[in-house]
């Protein structure tokens, strides 16, 4: 007994756009890379609604920018500026 086979389909290429860097100006990163800790409406785009700082595949940031990000939200939590929790 020979089983008949289906016709193979063709898989569809799907390709990301890339997430913009939220810190790069006109296209280019700023030197040095430094994000201003009392700049708080940026700040709270770039955290969760439960307070956690949002991960490098959803902002589409670079690992330097990441790292500054990461900085100046503990560096805004600590002076005040941000809370530490969600609302």
């Amino acid at each position: 007994m020979a089983f008949a086979q289906k016709p193979r389909r063709k898989k569809k290429i799907t390709t990301r756009a890339k997430k913009r860097d939220p810190l790069f100006v006109d296209g280019s990163r700023p030197r040095p890379m430094y994000v201003d800790y009392k700049d708080v409406e940026l700040l709270k785009k770039l955290v969760n609604r439960h307070g956690k700082i949002v991960g490098r595949r959803k902002t589409g940031c670079t690992a330097v920018s990441q790292h500054a990000i990461s900085a100046a939200v503990k560096r805004a939590r600590f002076m005040g500026l941000l809370s530490y929790t969600g609302d």
